[in-house]
């Protein structure tokens, strides 16, 4: 036996928990002796004393080959499994027991291979061929456990395991209906994935989809203006010298022709999205002009959301640096009880530290704003929100008042129109009296002029006269494992743990009292980590989570 087959022995031996990789060494071990056959040939009959020369050299080398297949068996299983097995005949009957102990063919077993196998994902970033060996990998624990997969549905369920970022990949494969092996397959996806790569530096541009061949074609032919230039200037005979440039301090121009000035204007024709980049941190929102798209740096607040892939969407911050937005969605900034301002398709950063408000993505709703001392969003002649200026900013105001009907009725803004029932203007004065107490005081004289009218509804006397309903001080308990789960996020952390994290996110089981901790980078993986952790805790324990 050579050095190689002692170091199979040595260090594969058969605990339990290693069944699936000690069986396949095994049996390279036995098939490179030329000792396999004995699993699954029968034993000869024992030759007597009519038996032919042939008959006897076949038992003597299925008893030789049997009798070094049970040595090297026992040689590799662990000092309890060799009392319990030394005393069977053959090195098929050791295998068939060790293989009912640990095999594990139930269905229940099967059944979560597959599914394993079909649920595997390719994450975000993540390589090609680490994603291809984890999905061999699924399958042949699948096949070994006892499941049957034809080859097509093999290869459908790789293509469909792979991320977004290969969907023309997905579709060449449907229409083009190419016969693959596996490892035609892994190389077909590893080109493409290179492909990708190159095509990944490439910046996303934003001015509200207005980016055209005409305006980058401009650009290139003011660059070559640039180049010709100098060589221009060099051959052509100076008559009178300026004086020096106040802007650059060089000679021979005027601070209005400087050229530094002109790259400066150029620059604001590139397709980014720019924006300002504050250091506060606050959760306000601020009305920007010269942003193109709203901006905020909080997941909370929005009603629904797409998550984007690593530099999908790029945005240029106003000292050059790109970011890259996470999420995009649509966030419904409530004001007070019955108005609210709904924007829509804002990027998630959370590099950012302030809420920003487009106005041309405003406009484009159908609001519309002006700016004095304070600025003004309406719709539709009707007062939506307004704001003040405050360090330079304009900052929106969440809580306005909206208990009598504001109608727009000059555009200066100076004077707004609003209810004329006196009544209701006596009601608000005396400090929200009832109907009667003002009746009281037109008969005894104070308010004799008035004329007494029904009080429309009163918002703030209802919320005045508001119960909150008994709220039991002992909850309800859960009486089995997964009949009610605490959970909670805590983050972001001061400083970051390895890998990046920045959050956590806690599973309690009210029963069992028993935790579960997930590290997270973002506060959106919260979902992902809850997915993880569903089919964790029902796999092992075979129920489901209740509330």
């Amino acid at each position: 036996m050579t050095p190689s087959l002692m170091n199979i022995l040595k260090d594969n031996t058969l605990t339990g928990d290693n069944y699936v990789t000690w069986k396949r060494k095994i049996g390279l071990l036995l098939q490179s002796e030329k000792h396999k056959f004995v699993l699954t040939t029968p034993k000869p009959p024992a030759p007597n004393n009519e038996s032919s020369i042939m008959c006897r050299d076949e038992y003597e080398q299925w008893k030789t080959s049997d009798d070094m297949a049970k040595c090297y068996i026992m040689a590799t299983i662990s000092d309890v499994l060799q009392q319990q097995h030394e005393g069977m005949e053959s090195a098929a009957d050791i295998m068939m027991s060790l293989e009912e102990m640990f095999a594990m063919k139930s269905r229940t077993t099967k059944r979560e291979a597959v599914t394993a196998f079909m649920n595997l994902r390719m994450k975000p970033g993540q390589a090609v061929k680490d994603h291809m060996m984890k999905v061999i990998a699924h399958l042949n624990i699948a096949e070994l456990h006892g499941a049957e997969i034809d080859g097509e549905t093999k290869i459908d369920m790789v293509v469909n395991s792979l991320s977004d970022s290969f969907d023309q990949f997905k579709l060449d494969y449907t229409l083009n209906k190419k016969e693959y092996t596996l490892q035609g397959l892994m190389q077909d996806v590893q080109s493409a994935e290179k492909i990708l790569v190159k095509g990944k530096g490439q910046e996303i541009h934003m001015v509200g989809k207005v980016a055209t061949v005409k305006a980058r074609q401009k650009v290139k032919k003011q660059q070559k203006k640039k180049q010709l230039g100098p060589i221009k200037k060099e051959t052509k005979k100076v008559t009178k010298i300026k004086g020096k440039c106040f802007l650059c301090g060089e000679k021979g121009h005027w601070k209005r022709n400087c050229p530094k000035s002109q790259n400066k204007k150029e620059e604001g024709n590139l397709n980014y999205l720019e924006t300002c980049f504050l250091a506060d941190s606050t959760d306000s929102w601020i009305i920007d002009s010269g942003a193109t798209n709203h901006v905020c740096y909080s997941l909370q607040g929005f009603q629904e959301r797409r998550k984007l892939s690593k530099n999908e969407i790029n945005l240029c911050l106003g000292n050059g640096t790109l970011v890259s937005a996470s999420a995009v969605g649509d966030i419904r900034v409530y004001l007070d009880s019955r108005r609210h301002l709904d924007l829509i398709d804002v990027y998630y950063v959370p590099q950012f530290k302030r809420n920003l408000i487009s106005v041309s993505c405003l406009n484009k709703f159908g609001y519309s704003v002006t700016f004095n001392k304070v600025f003004i969003i309406s719709k539709n002649d009707k007062i939506i929100c307004q704001g003040t200026l405050e360090n330079g900013l304009y900052f929106l105001h969440r809580n306005i008042s909206h208990s009598l009907d504001t109608e727009i009725t000059e555009p200066n803004h100076k004077r707004v129109k609003l209810s004329t029932d006196e009544t209701y203007l006596w009601h608000l004065r005396l400090g929200h009296i009832n109907l009667n107490r003002i009746k009281r005081l037109v008969s005894d004289g104070p308010l004799s002029d008035l004329k007494v009218d029904d009080l429309p509804t009163c918002e703030s006397c209802l919320e005045g006269k508001m119960t909150k309903r008994t709220f039991s001080a002992k909850g309800a308990r859960a009486t089995e494992c997964l009949g009610l789960i605490h959970t909670d996020v805590c983050g972001p952390m001061s400083i970051q743990a390895r890998g990046g994290y920045e959050y956590f996110i806690t599973f309690t089981d009210d029963y069992s009292r028993f935790g579960y901790v997930y590290l997270m980078r973002h506060k959106l993986d919260a979902f992902d980590m809850f997915k993880a952790f569903k089919a964790e805790v029902e796999n092992q324990l075979e129920k489901h989570i209740k509330s």
